[in-house]
This record gives structure tokens, C-alpha cells and sequence, in this order.
């Protein structure tokens, strides 16, 4: 199976948003999410609506005496024929920031956007199954 420009590109930048989670680099994560995007969490379904409340819930995660660091990994990307938009589907998981065991895990779909020089985020869903 040949990968598309679009899978590649959407590999490379949750690649980038994983190494910002980990290194706790909240200017590295901005450029990856649309202006308007949503995110739902996995065990409560909050709703983190726009760039801006999702940067200052990173902050916050990051200030965290005891943080948690989230990693996703995709395991099929779909993108539109007809549209610049494509679909990550994948598993994630927390684990402690100095290292451990797993804390908790699940799978995730995210629905990405090609605004022309960059893919962004514009929509992320988490299930939480273990």
C-alpha cells in the first residue's frame, strides 16, 4: 500500500503534536489546531471549544506537579476526494511524564483540514477504555 501526500502529512504533523505534548512546548501546539477546533474528552466528553481554551487546558496540564503525557497513534487516515479534509482514526494513551505504567487508554478519531500550507486539527474525539 503507497501512502498519499495527505496521510504522510497528517503523520508528520500529530508526530510534531506528540513530541509538544511530551516536551510540554505549548507555542508548537497552536499552529497545529484550527482556530475553531473541538475537542471531546474521553471519560467526561468535556467539550474544549477553540484554539485558545485548548491552549490554556494544555497550560494548565503542563503546571500539573504529577502531568501526564498523551500520546496518539494514528492507524488509518482518510482523506476526501472531494474535499481538503481527511480523518484520523487511531489509538492514544497517558502515561506519567517521568515515565510508569500506562494510566489510561482508548481510541480517537480526528478530523483534519488542508488550510494550504499546513494540515490542521479541526475536530478530536476520545473514548476511554482503559
Amino acid at each position: 500500500m503507497t501512502a498519499t501526500a495527505p496521510d504522510i502529512a497528517i503523520r508528520l504533523r500529530r508526530a510534531a503534536f506528540n513530541r509538544a505534548l511530551a516536551d510540554a512546548d505549548l507555542p508548537a501546539i497552536g499552529p497545529l489546531l484550527a482556530p475553531d477546533a473541538i475537542l471531546v474528552t474521553g471519560t467526561d466528553s468535556a467539550v474544549i471549544a477553540g484554539r485558545k481554551a485548548q491552549l490554556m487546558a494544555w497550560k494548565r496540564e503542563f503546571a500539573a506537579p504529577a502531568r501526564t503525557v498523551y500520546i496518539r497513534m494514528p492507524e488509518a487516515i482518510t482523506a476526501s476526494p472531494v474535499e481538503p479534509i481527511a480523518l484520523e482514526q487511531g489509538r492514544w494513551e497517558g502515561v506519567p511524564a517521568g515515565g510508569g505504567d500506562r494510566l489510561a487508554s482508548g481510541i480517537y478519531s480526528a478530523k483534519w483540514r488542508d488550510m494550504g500550507a499546513d494540515w490542521v486539527i479541526e475536530a478530536e474525539i476520545y473514548l476511554t477504555l482503559a
